[in-house]
């Protein structure tokens, strides 16, 4: 059996936010962009950013950079699988979204922070060591800078989020100088035909940290969870897929969605995309922000200690003995 075919993106569902003003810096302009995110985080969570400041050279750098290491033999790629403090490569069937699920059918690199201190576990302040596979000397530089841009990216949305809800706008990045984002390269295989329903490229699931930037190839696959039923995120050129995070939710007391996504590789083709998910220090604590009358519907709780129990429940390699 097949999956039940996702309906067409509803630009009313997903809107197209140009977000060119946030860099300008204009309070009105500011405002407005501001605006149009939060009626997307109250509606569904998602929506897409054209005009963010990246250069489509240095996303076709990436993109170029993850064919090549996705497509080294597996031995190569195993010379940087993933370490304790989830950087470096997993293969397909290390990772499960939800209890219960089959495996993903995927493989993905992870990556942060780049110290550049060559150790092999966590610095003094707690940043995780990257794994740079020997074999591709070009892949530390490429991505390093596309991390450091995307976070920029990241960092002026929540400062936007912020100012539409009429708290400070450094309120969600007031401590960011080791920031806990991670960046992942995915690798999709094409998935035949006869794998059936419950074989997904990403089983459904919600993102965990603040926000994700999704750089897509046009292979397409992306689905969200609208309200009357799966609705197919398609590639737009030149575009990133931006959507709200479980901790975002929680740090806004529930007023963003985060809302279910996944990702069924239909095509007959490999599919590559690439995600930063932008939170803050390790150490922020992260404290429901209430209106006035309201209650906190969570209790305070670090970045740090948040992430790290997700990843603990999504992983196998971590619930190795």
């Amino acid at each position: 059996m097949r999956h039940a075919q996702a309906r067409t993106i509803d630009p009313d569902l997903i809107p197209v936010i140009d977000i060119g003003r946030l860099a300008e810096g204009s309070k009105d302009g500011v405002a407005a962009v501001a605006a149009e995110m939060l009626e997307a985080a109250h509606a569904t969570g998602f929506f897409y950013v054209r005009n963010h400041g990246i250069a489509q050279t240095l996303i076709d750098a990436v993109f170029a950079q993850s064919a090549e290491f996705f497509h080294a033999d597996f031995a190569a790629k195993s010379t940087v699988t993933v370490n304790p403090w989830h950087r470096g490569f997993i293969r397909t069937g290390e990772a499960k979204m939800y209890k219960g699920s089959r495996p993903d059918l995927k493989e993905s690199y992870i990556w942060g922070l780049d110290t550049a201190t060559g150790r092999a576990d966590p610095d003094a302040f707690g940043t995780p060591p990257n794994q740079w596979p020997a074999f591709q000397p070009a892949m530390r530089a490429t991505l390093t800078q596309y991390f450091t841009q995307a976070n920029q990216v990241g960092w002026r949305l929540l400062s936007a989020f912020a100012t539409a809800l009429d708290i400070p706008a450094d309120s969600f990045t007031q401590s960011i100088a080791r920031p806990t984002s991670r960046g992942s390269i995915i690798y999709y295989p094409p998935q035949a035909p006869d794998m059936g329903e419950d074989q997904f490229g990403v089983a459904p699931h919600t993102d965990w940290g603040c926000l994700t930037l999704l750089y897509q190839d046009q292979t397409g696959g992306l689905e969200v969870q609208g309200r009357e039923g799966w609705v197919a995120a398609a590639p737009i050129a030149g575009t990133f897929v931006v959507n709200v995070g479980d901790l975002l939710a929680r740090w806004t007391n529930d007023r963003f969605r985060s809302t279910p996504h996944r990702v069924v590789n239909r095509s007959g083709r490999e599919r590559f995309s690439c995600a930063v998910f932008v939170d803050p220090d390790r150490d922020t604590m992260i404290t429901p922000v209430t209106g006035a009358g309201e209650t906190a519907r969570y209790a305070p709780v670090t970045c740090g200690d948040y992430v790290q129990s997700r990843f603990d429940a999504a992983f196998a390699y971590r619930q190795k003995a």
